[in-house]
């Protein structure tokens, strides 16, 4: 998400930051750049007026440009200006009510709205240890109550049971009492969605509210329309009254000028966001992450956050034992990339790195995307438990049946083994280095020169055919 405004914005910054001395004519220019980097980006133009209008009060004055650094302090701003746009203060779900707190999913057809009630509920559960129960109120769409049904039985979370013939009135008045009789925390009503805003749409919807009397009623918008969903979230504002917003298919957005419009043109927070297919991919709204994403500053927190979701603390000391004693073997580094893919994969990583914007061309080039990772998975398991122990018994024939079994190439297999042993190489490395040294090293790749490191990378991997995931040494002789 934010990939061409990150980039353009990226541009228009470094070219401030890289000035000595600004003058008022110089951050007047750079503001008619951000302008059309905004518009670029579909951010609605009132919020790109109230924007641009911000930063000018604050960059333009002797504060600034008489600065030791003018460039910073302009970014620092603009950054501060993001964070305000896209709401200063992150609103957490209000489930501050006698159970059953009630929570009613709005909005329409295609936008991700059941989908998102199976998320939200499986967040809540695993998250807050709430007892949720999902209820389907779409009559209409075929196979929309079982689809609901189906996805709760995936994530373990009880939907309420299927009456053929019932009214979406009925349904809640069922659900209402069967999550007061069975002591359930949470109600998510999953309502009909259609493929336009009409009365019977929220007539319907305005039933619903007055009769379930939600304490969170959320709209879920998909990112991919653009600016027609910031014109469907005013319109239901106005009809019905939403508290908050979960913003779908943000990985398929390059542009990200609904998230960036969402918040000033309803009033409303974005309180979540779908950052993928599965189950788990929803995510709190943090503005002062984002606005560090479209900086292309990363999100380490976020980053931290899934490394402690997904990684057992229990695995990772038996890993830190076996790469302290040099017994890392492709079991160990098959594990490494189950990990990677549970994190969100390379692109989902790649995005909370800082400084990984001014590397994308290298990094588009070297072929990188998530599929790498699941053919470097199938060629070791097309290996036997003996190869994976002992490498070296890989000989020119027994590569080309992994291939075969992988439905690879005896290069790919080549690669990934050419890269398990770089790994082997590097762990050697820092086992001799030790603790202070370890750190003299990683302080050193990550001072100065570390974006010159990353582009380097992402050329070897780029010459090797884009087969390679972390290039063929991270930690090159000096």
């Amino acid at each position: 998400m934010f990939e061409n405004l990150t980039g353009k914005l990226g541009n228009v910054l470094d070219g401030l930051k890289k000035r000595g001395a600004l003058k008022e004519e110089d951050v007047l220019l750079a503001l008619r750049d951000i302008r059309t980097a905004l518009l670029e980006a579909d951010v609605a133009l009132p919020v790109v007026k109230e924007f641009i209008d911000k930063v000018r009060a604050e960059a333009i004055g002797e504060k600034v440009l008489r600065s030791i650094a003018p460039g910073q302090q302009v970014v620092k701003i603009v950054h501060d200006a993001l964070v305000e746009t896209l709401g200063h203060e992150n609103a957490e779900l209000n489930l501050a009510t006698q159970p059953p707190a009630v929570i009613l999913m709005a909005g329409l057809q295609g936008s991700g709205k059941t989908t998102s009630a199976g998320k939200l509920g499986k967040l809540l559960h695993d998250k807050q240890r709430k007892k949720v129960l999902l209820a389907s109120l779409d009559v209409y769409r075929p196979a929309a109550q079982e689809q609901l049904e189906i996805l709760g039985k995936q994530i373990n979370i009880a939907s309420l049971p299927i009456v053929a013939g019932e009214k979406p009135l009925d349904i809640t008045k069922r659900a209402l009492k069967a999550a007061k009789v069975e002591g359930y925390d949470i109600l998510i009503l999953d309502s009909a969605g259609r493929l336009s805003i009409d009365d019977e749409l929220m007539n319907e919807l305005t039933a619903v509210r007055d009769l379930a009397k939600p304490i969170e009623t959320l709209l879920v918008a998909d990112s991919l329309t653009g600016q027609d969903a910031v014109t469907t979230a005013q319109n239901f504002n106005t009809r019905i009254g939403i508290t908050g917003i979960i913003l779908t298919r943000i990985d398929g957005d390059a542009r990200g000028g609904a998230a960036l419009s969402m918040r000033s043109a309803t009033g409303q927070p974005i309180k979540f966001l779908g950052t993928g297919e599965q189950m788990d991919a929803l995510q709190a709204f943090d503005a002062q992450r984002i606005a560090g994403r479209i900086l292309d500053m990363g999100d380490i927190v976020s980053l931290v956050e899934k490394a402690t979701e997904n990684i057992k603390l229990e695995d990772a000391k038996k890993a830190a034992e076996k790469l302290a004693k040099g017994n890392f073997d492709l079991d160990d580094y098959l594990s490494q990339l189950r990990q990677m893919q549970k994190m969100g994969g390379l692109s989902g990583l790649m995005g909370m790195l800082p400084g990984v914007g001014k590397i994308k061309n290298a990094m588009a080039g070297a072929n990188l995307d998530d599929g790498i990772l699941k053919k470097h998975e199938a060629i070791i398991l097309s290996m036997t438990k003996k190869e994976r122990e002992k490498p070296e018994l890989l000989n020119a024939s027994r590569r080309k049946r992994i291939a075969a079994g992988s439905g690879t190439t005896v290069q790919q297999v080549n690669q990934v083994l050419k890269q398990f042993q770089d790994m082997q190489t590097m762990m050697k490395r820092m086992k001799k280095l030790g603790g202070k040294g370890m750190m003299r090293s990683l302080s050193g790749m990550l001072g100065g020169n570390a974006m010159g490191e990353m582009e380097e990378m992402a050329k070897n991997m780029q010459a090797s055919g884009g087969h390679g995931i972390l290039g063929s040494n991270p930690f090159p002789e000096k």
